[in-house]
């Protein structure tokens, strides 16, 4: 016996094949992206659920770490108060430089200057933390970076090992010694190789995301808040905004990603396009925000301009 199918039934019928096709191709797609270890973008909240335990900072503090780039210094500074000063926009305006001033250690991150924004960010710099590619926008300025800083001032040079590293074939590890040995009145560190994967590490811990799969580079605030933490017993930072804040309509406003840099970049859409980057190499600003918050109370961490 011969089925015999009319026009209409055999159109029906590719429509249910075609929609049933669809349907499980999507539903593949779907689960594939959701259990791929490429590293693409996974909501905070996803990777939230996938972190493991949190990590003891005040444990996981290691001096041996911080590696003397002339001499034998040791990385011994300890401060009960300390006022992290970000790089951000959100600084400005806010009058805060007397307060900073008057903090017992201030903190700052790569070539942010103080000359020209005293009023908003003061003028003191107990310990600098600066990226490997940040390092040459420092060295030529040595008048704002290197001389107007506190007595006994500690710089930290972040970065792969192959740049800034003993190792290194490049010259930048070579530069830093020469400066180090011209400010001797400095303490000049390089973060070891050791430590660096430890960095890596603890984000993983914490996140649920590893850093190299999922293509991200840690931001210099993700180092100096951990080393703030190794140093500091109460901190205060100003200018970061909080995690959720470039989804809210008060974001609407455009601001510099640098308080130093006004026609720079807008904050919000940095942050945004770095979350959310697949290709290439970003920084997870936000992911990075959502972990500062949690270690806020565990940590005495509290952040104004604006308050969280």
């Amino acid at each position: 016996m011969v089925l015999r199918i009319n026009g209409k039934g055999q159109q029906s019928h590719r429509l249910v094949i075609f929609f049933a096709v669809f349907i499980l191709t999507t539903l593949l797609i779907l689960y594939g992206s959701n259990n791929s270890n490429d590293g693409s973008y996974i909501p905070f909240n996803v990777a939230l659920i996938r972190a493991t335990k949190t990590t003891d900072l005040k444990k996981w503090s290691g001096r041996d770490g911080y590696m003397p780039l002339y001499g034998n210094k040791s990385m011994t500074l300890h401060c009960h108060n300390c006022a992290l000063v970000t790089s951000s926009s959100h600084v400005l305006g806010s009058q805060a430089g007397s307060e900073v001033d008057q903090t017992e250690c201030v903190i700052r991150m790569n070539d942010a200057p103080t000359s020209g924004y005293e009023s908003d960010v003061g003028n003191r710099t107990t310990v600098r933390v600066v990226a490997h590619a940040s390092v040459f926008r420092v060295i030529k300025r040595p008048n704002e970076y290197l001389q107007r800083t506190d007595s006994n001032s500690t710089i930290i040079f972040w970065g792969p090992p192959n740049k800034i590293g003993k190792d290194a074939k490049g010259t930048l590890f070579r530069l830093l010694q020469r400066v180090s040995m011209t400010y001797s009145n400095l303490s000049f560190f390089s973060i070891s190789p050791n430590k660096m994967r430890k960095f890596d590490n603890l984000f993983t811990r914490e996140t649920g995301r590893d850093r190299q799969k999922s293509h991200s580079w840690l931001s210099t605030g993700w180092f100096t808040m951990v080393i703030a933490i190794e140093m500091c017993d109460n901190i205060k930072v100003y200018g970061m905004v909080p995690p959720n804040y470039c989804g809210k309509k008060t974001a609407s406003k455009k601001m510099p990603y640098h308080y130093y840099k006004p026609r720079g970049s807008d904050e919000c859409l940095m942050y945004i396009q770095n979350e959310s980057g697949r290709r290439g190499n970003h920084h997870r600003f936000i992911t990075e925000k959502q972990v500062f918050a949690r270690w806020a109370k565990q940590y005495n961490i509290t952040f104004t301009n604006p308050k969280w």
